[in-house]
Order: C-alpha cells, then sequence, then structure tokens
C-alpha cells in the first residue's frame, strides 16, 4: 500500500460518542423523507393524503366510520374528515400527553401496535398521521368526541397550538387539513385522477363505505365547472370492482364468481370473472394495501384454480387422459380481485409489494378449492364455456410456443439476422445506445441521415401494425410487422422476455403529432405493455417529441411544441418590439423535415425533448389500454365523452 493510499485512508479525526447524532422529534421524517414515503416525487406527495384516509378506514374496518370525505382546496390544501370515534384526546400515560398530539408528533404511535385500537389495518407502518404532519408546511386537526370539538396545529412536525376545545358537537369524527411542505416535495399539486382512482379503489375493497372526493381548485382552462366532485359506494364490494375492471370487455358468464371464508383471526374474499379478451388481470390487496409484487394470497389463488379446473375437466370428460391445463390456460381471459385482512401482515420489502404471510396461502387455497368446485357443479354451463377458453387458449399456447422457437432461432445478433429496415448503431454497449422506431420510409430516410449513428440506431415501419388487444400470442409471433421489432431489440417478448438480452436502453417512438401518429403510438405502446412490460416498468421507452412550429425573426429561430408555446415564444421574440414580425412556419410532419431539422428538434440529445412511458397505476393502465384499443365501441366512447372536457391532450 501507498504512503499516499495509507494517508487517505487514515481516520481524519477521532471517532467517539460526540459524533453520534441524535435526531429529536419528527426530524428524522424530514432528512430522509423517501425512507417513509417512497419518495419526494408526485408519487410521495399523493402519498401524504392516502396515509391519512387510510387511518379513517381503519375506522371503517372497526365498524365506526361509514363516509369519507377527500377535498382539494385552493392552494393544493387537503381535507379528510370521516364519521369514526374520533381521535382519543385523554392523556397517554406513556408521555403524559394528550393522545391526540402522540399520534401527530411521535413515529410508530397509534391504535395499531398491539393496544387493542384495531384489529386489522393499513396504512404505512402505522406512521402516517406523524409523517404526513412532519412533511406538511402545516397541519390542522379537529376532533368531535364526546361532546367536544378539540383543535390543534402543527408546522413541520412541530406543535404550534395546544389542544383546545373550540366548540360543542353531537357527532363524532375526525377532520385533518394540511398543505405539503414545497421545501420537502418537487411539486406540490395534486392531480384530481390520480386521488379518484385510488379513492374508488379503496371504496370497491370496503363494502358499504362510502368515500367522497372532490375538488374546489380555483376553475382552470381545462375544466368547464368550477368544483369537480364523485361520491362512491358499493355495496357488492369486490364484485363490483371485477364487473368495472371487465366493463370494457364481453364477460363469458353474467355473474361475478364469489368465495370468502375466515380463520381465527384471517379473512379472504375472493371475486372473478372470466372474458373474451386473452389477458389476465389479477389485483390483490392486504389490509387494503395493493400488493402489486403478489405474494402468498396470489400463490394460494394460482394454485387452487388450476387444480380445479383440471379436476373439473377430469371430472366432466373435457380433459382426455393425460391432457392438463396449465396455470396461464385457466386464467386467460380471467379478472380477479383478492382481498384478505389479517392481524399482522408481513410485507416484503418497505413499499409492502409483496404479502408474504405463509398460513394466508393455505386459507385462500382452501377457500377457493371448496367453494370454486361448488360453483362449478353447480353452475355446467358456466363451467363449460371456462373450460372452453381454458381448452383454446392451451392450444394457442402451443402455436405461440412453435411460433417462439422460430423466432428466437431467428434473433441472433449478428448482422445477417437483423430486420432488412433496421439501421444498426456502431456502439454494442446498450446502456448507451437507442433505437428510434420510426413510422414510413420518408421520416426513416431522414432520421438514419441526421442521426449520430455511433449511438442512435433507426427501425422504420410501415403502415399501421398489429392491434394486439385484440389478437392471441401465436398470431403477434407471426406478425410482419411486429417481427422486425422483437428481433431489433433481441430481448423476446411475453415469458420468454430476458431483460438483459435488450440491444438498447432507450426504446424511442416517433411519430407524428397527429391523430396517425398517436394511433401508431398507442398500438406500439399497446405491444410494449402486453408483452414486454419490463421494458416500461424500467423506463425504456420513451416518446419523440417533435415541435409543431418554427418561428424565425431575422437570423434567430425558435421551436414551439404547442400553441400556447408559440404564442409565448412569439412575445418573447419581439421583445420590446411590438410590431416585429416574427415567421410561423408549421412542421407538416416527420417525413417533410431536413435530416438538419430532425436533428436539431427531435435527435439531438441536447436540445431534444422526450417524454418517458410510465405505467403509473397498473390497474388503471390495464384498464385505458383495454378501454381505448379492444372490442367494445360503446365504452370507449362513454370514456371519451366524459373525459374530453378535462384533458386538452390526451398522452397514455
Amino acid at each position: 500500500m501507498s504512503e499516499e493510499t495509507k494517508a487517505f485512508l487514515e481516520p481524519k479525526e477521532t471517532y467517539d460518542a460526540s459524533q453520534i447524532q441524535v435526531l429529536e422529534g419528527l426530524e428524522a421524517v424530514r432528512l430522509r423523507p423517501g425512507m417513509y414515503i417512497g419518495s419526494t416525487s408526485s408519487s410521495g406527495l399523493h402519498h401524504l393524503v392516502y396515509e391519512i384516509v387510510d387511518n379513517a378506514i381503519d375506522e371503517a374496518l372497526a365498524g365506526f366510520c361509514t363516509h369519507i370525505t377527500v377535498t382539494v382546496e385552493p392552494g393544493d390544501v387537503i381535507r379528510v374528515s370521516d364519521d369514526g370515534r374520533g381521535i382519543p384526546v385523554d392523556v397517554q400515560e406513556q408521555t403524559g400527553k394528550p393522545a391526540l398530539e402522540v399520534v401527530y408528533t411521535v413515529l410508530h404511535a397509534g391504535g395499531k401496535f398491539g393496544g387493542g385500537g384495531y384489529k386489522v389495518s393499513g396504512g404505512l407502518h402505522g406512521v402516517g398521521a406523524s409523517v404526513v404532519n412532519a412533511l406538511s408546511e402545516w397541519l390542522e386537526v379537529e376532533v368531535h368526541r364526546g361532546g367536544n370539538i378539540y383543535q390543534m396545529k402543527f408546522s413541520r412536525g412541530d406543535k404550534t397550538q395546544d389542544m383546545k376545545i373550540i366548540g360543542q358537537t353531537d357527532r363524532t369524527g375526525t377532520t385533518v387539513r394540511f398543505k405539503p411542505d414545497p421545501e420537502m416535495f418537487e411539486d406540490t399539486v395534486y392531480d384530481y385522477e390520480t386521488l379518484h382512482v385510488r379513492m374508488r379503489e379503496q371504496a370497491f375493497l370496503n363494502a358499504g363505505l362510502r368515500i367522497t372526493i372532490a375538488d374546489e381548485r380555483p376553475e382552470s382552462a381545462d375544466r368547464e365547472e368550477s368544483e369537480r366532485r364523485d361520491s362512491m359506494c358499493y355495496e357488492g364490494g369486490i364484485r363490483e370492482f371485477v364487473s368495472y375492471l371487465n366493463r370494457s370487455k364481453q364477460p363469458l358468464h353474467p355473474d361475478v364468481i364469489y368465495v370468502a371464508g375466515v380463520r381465527e383471526d384471517s379473512e379472504a374474499e375472493i371475486a372473478l370473472q372470466w372474458n373474451d379478451s386473452y389477458n389476465e388481470v389479477i389485483d390483490s390487496f392486504a389490509n387494503n394495501i395493493h400488493t402489486p409484487g403478489g405474494g402468498m394470497h396470489e400463490t394460494g389463488f394460482k394454485t387452487a384454480l388450476t387444480r380445479v379446473l383440471n379436476a373439473y375437466g377430469k371430472k366432466t370428460g373435457v380433459l382426455k387422459e393425460g391432457e392438463s391445463l396449465s396455470g396461464e390456460d385457466c386464467r386467460e381471459g380471467m379478472t380477479a380481485v383478492i382481498s384478505v385482512k389479517l392481524v399482522n401482515p408481513q410485507f416484503e420489502g418497505q413499499t409492502k409489494d409483496k404479502l408474504g404471510n405463509s398460513d394466508i396461502r393455505t386459507l385462500v387455497d382452501g377457500i377457493l378449492q371448496e367453494k370454486l368446485t361448488e360453483f362449478l357443479e353447480e353452475n355446467p354451463a358456466v363451467g363449460r364455456a371456462i373450460m372452453d377458453k381454458a381448452l383454446t387458449a392451451s392450444r394457442a399456447r402451443e402455436a405461440a410456443r412453435r411460433a417462439r422457437e422460430s423466432i428466437r432461432n431467428k434473433s441472433g445478433l449478428e448482422s445477417g439476422g437483423m430486420p432488412e429496415k433496421l439501421q444498426d448503431c456502431n456502439e454494442k454497449d446498450p446502456a448507451l445506445c437507442e433505437i428510434y422506431i420510426v413510422e414510413g420510409d420518408s421520416a426513416g430516410g431522414s432520421a438514419i441521415q441526421g442521426r449520430d449513428s455511433r449511438f442512435q440506431a433507426i427501425l422504420s415501419m410501415w403502415g399501421k401494425m398489429l392491434n394486439v388487444e385484440k389478437a392471441r400470442a401465436d398470431k403477434i409471433y407471426k406478425n410482419e410487422k411486429l417481427q422486425p421489432v422483437i428481433t431489433a431489440l433481441g430481448a423476446g417478448i411475453g415469458e420468454d422476455f430476458n431483460l438483459e438480452k435488450l440491444r438498447y436502453h432507450k426504446v424511442i417512438i416517433m411519430a407524428d403529432a397527429d391523430v396517425d401518429g398517436s394511433h401508431i403510438r398507442t398500438l406500439l405502446l399497446t405491444f410494449f405493455f402486453r408483452y414486454m412490460r419490463p421494458l416500461i416498468e424500467n423506463g425504456y421507452v420513451y416518446s419523440a417529441v417533435p415541435p409543431l412550429y418554427k418561428l424565425t425573426r431575422g437570423k434567430q429561430q425558435r421551436v414551439a411544441y404547442s400553441d400556447e408555446e408559440r404564442d409565448r415564444v412569439s412575445a418573447e421574440m419581439r421583445g420590446d418590439n411590438p410590431n416585429a414580425k416574427i415567421d410561423i412556419s408549421r412542421y407538416k410532419g416527420l417525413g417533410e423535415m431536413s435530416k438538419d431539422e430532425l436533428w436539431e428538434t427531435t435527435m439531438d440529445p441536447e436540445k431534444r425533448t422526450l417524454r418517458r412511458i410510465t405505467l403509473g397505476d397498473a390497474i388503471q393502465a390495464d384498464q385505458i389500454f383495454s378501454l381505448l384499443m379492444g372490442e367494445e365501441v360503446e365504452p370507449r366512447r362513454a370514456w371519451i365523452e366524459t373525459n374530453a372536457k378535462y384533458v386538452s391532450n390526451l398522452d397514455i
């Protein structure tokens, strides 16, 4: 070891108790907010609302709350009210402080930690109220309890007003108002639809609970009315959830199958229905918390479903000797919601992505085995429809396997195996490579001439590609428009998809900013979503954003991406001379651009604008693709008519 290295490694000062920092109160939350709410981006901002709502839902689970109201006030202030028992206000013995103060100022304080307050509960490790308080510019809470109205105020986690009685009341409940701290979040503007989707989900999961959401922010350019309001209550619970998820599809049987059961301190309920699509949708929840990573409850469900259908098929003679259905065959076109509630949920990972309780697998497996077997025996017509669907899926799966083998044999990395329309780049490190998928030979030609061939590849496509929402896997593998995309990316598709074999870490869809371009972009995104989902989940898919206008004043040139930006840029270019002439020309399309224009506006990493495509909420994404690309016309028309007034530029 060199003297320089020794000198570098030697401690510069003594390591003693003076270097051990103790964070008081909620300082830890403000220092590392991502540890408690996942991030300080939009998702973390909205998570604050979910935490307060989760507390109210715990009151509903305990049988004391029937209505929760979430309001976005002017200035993006959030108000959450419930008609539960109200947070306790008497003195908490350990601290000598009112329980209300303890709940909002001490981490891991509340009725969820073995004190008998709640049998089951959700929320982020029971730290919701104090974390929201810590990350708010200000927070105030009012409790209606015992005939009195109690009020307390805080700022960035610190108490600013002691608890006091401000009036009398004849009801019970809690109202929390807070303003997210701009020092903590990248953006403090709430998206109504994001909140709406989450609240609707919670209403489905808690049968009979009414959740109302309202937006009281001043009228904006993309809304015709000054307030938007939705009130949701589903007496059918997760049965209605499945019907809602299937609303843009054609069910194979009219009624949703529902089974439920209880064992000791755990309970499970399952709702499922098959439809005419080729995709499975399983949404699972534990104590009202979405578990996108699945877990033991999903494992128990899948195992039992496959076993029951195979046994039923053999018993009825639909399956011949030696024949069997795979789990994928059984679940094709199935939509299911699994909701379990248990006392001590064990979530794997800080974000509660996956449920790890092994005993819940046994419970779900047993319930589905018994109840679904009974249902099929009592409803032979439904049983036959489900078996026919599964058998067709099995035959298609075998055809897809053969097609997959054919593609796999053609997708070597040698240039001879690459598509004719691919102009590859010189760089071989996928992390440094990007591929532009361009519609049309004209735009493709300009892109090839204008690109930086060191790291930019161009794949030209022609005509409208297959809508995979309306096709089975075997048709997709054989499709002449999709094969070049599959082969060029090199990672396979479906169950064979391997992210490690991906040849480009930026997959950029470059289409015109018109209706046809949007259609092509949506078709490609639907394909990626259904058959290469890890591409989107890992942030590898982008949409190029070509400009709409070129503005010129003398030798000065600028571009604009919207009508509003055109007007703003035009005013800026005029400066102090309002009469200055600004030449404004509209780009006709990518194919009309010269190679230099295409490079400067859309392909130069220093100047271009790319929009990363993200999954967001998986349930919502699945619904949007099914709705906009599926067979059913009426639900699509209704969706467009309902939402057209809320958006000025639809981008999936």
